[in-house]
């Protein structure tokens, strides 16, 4: 076995620059130095031992001069160094000198200091030699009686361990237990020997738990934990037994310790799936998540109300708790609010959905008046989110939401404010009874407005939907009001003047002058260049954004102009009011055009924005009925259809969550009744405890794929050729953040290879956590070496070196043979992730690192070419399946996937097939890929190359 596969009992640390001491000077130092060089040189012959030194001379100096003392430091070495030593013979066979030993250890657990006993007693639990343990038994048991705790569970530990290794040693353990169980006073003595019962002999536990059931609730919480887990394996063993002790744990579950609430919840679980159960462990859950102050083991525990809810059964239970649920959103930390909000979201309905969206409401008027942080903004964005999809779920409750998340446009934050109006938007189109609220309130707001992207929404909202006289006249004085006085250009140049005092102007001329040629004001000193900052304060807010050079806002104004005055000509008889209003939506085009074309703003005017404000003067000019359709009818049209393709999307995506939920059962299905099942046929559910340890331990067994290829031996690396003296080939095996190499070597010559060691050496964000032990190889025998890796972050990482060893009586030097490069496969940690087009973008522009990969396949269909690159990174497509259907010869795709360390990858696929090269021609483009870092782009980037070129062969 190798140090992997071995129970490490001790772990000590090992200095790495100093020389290993002989042998001579270290039983030097053990007969005649004093108890400090005594204890130096006792961890030094220990080190050694761990490192495969054997120094059988120094057994006897040991127990002659060393065993003796009374010294506590030397007495814990000595455990450590029994522990190591060879105790037997090459043939078996226990050393004479163990018999001393056995001596001094029986005189141990006699000595009058209950830290030198109780020390012993755990030192006992990890021999394994029947022939040294017979001698010391009568003592073990006279520990029990021991006036300390810790000398009598110590001793509890070592009967339950030489009980299960050496049951003819002491057979009757169980029953000792037992009677020192019913006797004992102290909780961690009696979850011991609690503990050896549920493992020994069940049947005295449950008689035991029988005798006391009802004074469970008095005991130590080690104790409740253990209890537990013996309710849990009977009645996963034994379902009859369920009624028994199912009260015990509802008793449990109001226990003082979260660790006991929190087992005899997830057990309670399991146990009944009765209402009541769930109802009273869901509480339970909630009641933890509240009161425990660590973010970890609120995650934790919300996660196991998430599984509640996936179970059908459950959900309508958990329904009536999502008041308390939301009761979690006082947590401060950003993710349990966002799965604490998506819980709630997943079990409201229309009975409790009023109540939910009073209290969001609340939080959302909370973090207004909290000082700003980032995940304030970010938490009000969720919020707002949540109020969306309750209010396109439940029509009714649009009205209570609207006004509150209205006031949110005027935020600091666009993205809250952004989410606000995309919500408003949807609100405005679908509830033709709010559209007087919605288009009252924007009144109110608009002014306020501090976002030129928000403002841009703002003003095509009321241009789309005004359809009174009186509110596109209030639409209008609104836009006069913001855009200050006209025409721009002027008044920008008569204010600039009337402001600058003449010592400070520099040239006496006309007004016009003081512009230079760059566009910039003559502002030469300090002083006069502080001024212009004060001015923009306190200009209008879309005044501002033009002189800015934001001229797209200025597209935007053009077309809600021409919408909102051909309504207004369509709705007022008089042609003098029609031709006034008009006139000065032109008025307006015009003054913008002109303030476009001068040297004011700080970027001049676009052609596109340009083109597109001569076009709405030229509509108004004409006033062509095709155009009022177009621009008043059309456009609404468009909403309607891209709102009604997202509802159909969210429904598909929600049914098939649902059928991934319902189980569905087949008519000719064999029925399993519980009482009729034999023992060995409950497989229905796995035993928790198991799982869990088995996970901790890095044993979770995966289901293989029937394909071969995906098998093990798809990560079987050859490492050296057939033709070399040693061969060796390397199953690597990744578990989360740890690589296991699985090394097969095998001795190919006629030799004995001593010393065989297997170097290894890491590149990238890998590192080895032990350096393999030396093997001796007989001819043509074979052994496994195992090395355990780290994993830091998603990089292509290798791992390369070298086997080195010496010829059994050659006296050349050590032979070597190198070995090939592992190369690790990022994909083990890369897994599809899903994100909005909001964070798509935002993510877009902030990493830095972008790495472009053309597209060189043989693949001549779009769609197969796409699915392939998902399948080979375990990236998720953002884009929606009604968009990429159809064919029109292109195709773009925006792609998404976190790595298991946080790290956010993603990818931008623009092909294309060339018509003109027939049907037969490959689909061609790039690949953008973007990352925060270098590794993670270059590493996705070469994995697209790999599997480009395995398509192509």
């Amino acid at each position: 076995m190798t140090a992997a596969e071995n129970v490490c009992y001790t772990l000590i640390n090992v200095p790495m620059d100093s020389e290993p001491p002989s042998e001579i000077s270290l039983k030097n130092d053990l007969e005649k130095g004093d108890v400090k060089s005594k204890t130096e040189a006792l961890k030094k012959v220990i080190i050694m031992i761990l490192n495969g030194e054997k120094l059988p001379g120094l057994l006897m100096t040991i127990i002659r001069f060393v065993l003796p003392l009374q010294d506590h430091t030397i007495k814990k070495l000595l455990l450590v160094f029994w522990e190591i030593v060879p105790k037997t013979t090459p043939d078996g066979r226990l050393l004479h000198e163990m018999i001393l030993v056995c001596d001094a250890y029986r005189k141990d657990l006699q000595h009058p200091n209950e830290f030198i006993r109780g020390s012993t007693l755990r030192f006992l639990c990890k021999l394994k030699e029947a022939e040294l343990l017979e001698p010391l038994m009568p003592a073990i048991r006279a520990c029990l009686e021991h006036r300390h705790s810790y000398v009598r569970r110590n001793a509890v530990l070592a009967i339950y361990t030489i009980y299960r290794n050496f049951e003819h040693l002491i057979p009757d353990a169980p029953e000792l237990i037992h009677d020192f169980l019913v006797n004992e006073k102290d909780a961690s003595c009696k979850r011991n020997a609690f503990m050896m019962l549920i493992h020994a002999d069940q049947d005295r536990a449950l008689d035991y738990l029988s005798t006391c059931i009802d004074q469970v609730q008095t005991f130590g919480d080690i104790l409740q934990l253990v209890i537990v887990e013996l309710i849990y394996k009977v009645c996963h063993a034994n379902p009859s037994e369920r009624a028994r002790f199912i009260r015990c744990i509802y008793n449990l579950l109001q226990s003082s310790s979260p660790a006991v609430k929190y087992e005899a919840a997830g057990t309670l679980v399991t146990l009944s799936s009765a209402p009541t159960a769930i109802k009273a462990a869901a509480q339970c859950y909630i009641d933890l998540i509240i009161k425990e102050s660590d973010n970890n083991v609120k995650l934790i525990v919300l996660d196991r109300l998430i599984e509640l809810k996936e179970h059908p059964a459950h959900e309508r239970v958990l329904q009536d708790l999502v008041m308390d649920i939301l009761r979690v959103l006082s947590t401060p930390d950003l993710e349990v609010r966002k799965k604490t909000l998506q819980l709630a979201l997943d079990l409201v309905s229309s009975r409790n959905v009023e109540e939910l969206v009073i209290v969001l409401k609340k939080e959302v008027i909370k973090t207004n008046n909290v000082s700003e942080h980032e995940d304030t903004d970010k938490y009000r964005q969720l919020l707002v989110r949540t109020l969306h999809s309750c209010s396109v779920r439940f029509p009714d409750m649009a009205a209570n939401v609207i006004p509150v998340l209205m006031e949110f446009l005027s935020d600091n934050n666009e993205a809250a404010a952004a989410d606000v109006l995309e919500f408003v938007r949807e609100a405005i189109q679908r509830f033709d009874n709010l559209r007087m609220l919605i288009v009252e309130k924007m009144l109110e707001v608009f002014h306020a407005i501090k976002s030129v992207k928000i403002y841009r929404g703002a003003l095509w909202i009321l241009g789309e939907y005004c359809s009174t006289k009186e509110d596109i006249q209030s639409v209008m004085t609104e836009i006069r009001r913001s855009l200050g006085e006209i025409p721009i250009v002027e008044s920008e140049i008569k204010k600039e003047a009337g402001e600058l005092k003449p010592e400070e102007e520099i040239t006496v001329g006309p007004v016009q002058k003081l512009v230079t040629e760059m566009g910039t004001y003559a502002t030469q000193s300090a002083l006069s260049s502080s001024r212009p900052t004060k001015k923009e304060e306190d200009r209008p807010p879309l005044r501002g954004f033009l002189l800015d050079g934001d001229f797209f806002v200025a597209a935007s104004l053009a077309t809600t102009l021409t919408k909102i005055a051909l309504r207004y000509v369509a709705l007022v008889q008089e042609k003098k009011k029609q031709n006034s209003f008009v006139a000065e939506a032109m008025l307006l085009m015009a003054t913008i055009l002109h303030l476009g074309k001068s040297c004011l703003p700080k970027k001049p005017i676009t052609d596109d924005d340009v083109d597109r404000i001569s076009l709405c003067l030229k509509v108004l000019s004409e006033c062509s009925p095709l155009m009022n359709d177009i621009f008043n009818r059309e456009c609404r049209q468009s909403l309607s259809h891209m709102l009604s393709a997202k509802l159909e999307e969210e429904k598909l995506s929600q049914k098939k969550e649902s059928e991934k939920r319902n189980v569905t059962v087949q008519p000719d299905d064999p029925i399993s009744f519980m009482q009729l099942t034999a023992k060995n046929e409950m497989n229905c559910k796995e035993d928790q405890f198991q799982l869990s340890l088995l996970a901790a331990m890095g044993n979770t067994q995966r289901k293989e794929a029937a394909d071969p290829l995906a098998s093990k031996l798809n990560k079987v690396t050859q490492l050296t050729g057939f033709s070399d003296p040693v061969y060796a080939e390397a199953y690597v095996h990744v578990n989360q953040y740890d690589i296991v190499l699985d090394v097969l070597v095998v001795n190919q010559t006629s030799d004995t290879l001593q010393n065989c060691t297997l170097e290894l050496a890491t590149l990238g964000d890998l590192k080895l956590v032990e350096k393999p032990s030396p093997l001796t190889l007989a001819p043509h025998d074979f052994a496994n070496i195992k090395a355990n890796v780290k994993v830091a972050s998603t990089e292509n990482g290798i791992i390369f070196g070298n086997i080195v060893y010496d010829v059994s009586g050659a006296a050349s030097d050590r032979n070597c043979v190198v070995l090939s490069d592992i190369h690790i496969d990022i994909m083990d940690y890369i897994q599809p992730a899903t994100c909005t087009d909001a964070e798509f973008r935002q993510m877009w522009a902030e990493f830095e690192w972008e790495n472009k990969v053309t597209v060189n396949t043989n693949m001549i269909d779009l769609n197969d070419y796409l699915q392939h690159i998902l399948k080979s990174t375990n990236m998720k497509c953002l884009t929606p399946e009604k968009a990429l259907s159809g064919y029109c010869g292109f195709m773009a795709a925006n792609l998404y996937a976190r790595s298991i360390f946080g790290e956010d990858a993603l990818a931008n696929v623009s092909i294309e097939k060339p018509i003109h090269q027939g049907p037969d021609a490959a689909v061609t483009g790039h690949i953008r890929i973007r990352a925060k870092s270098q590794g993670m782009a270059l590493s996705l980037g070469d994995k697209i190359n790999l599997s480009q070129k395995k398509t192509s062969i």
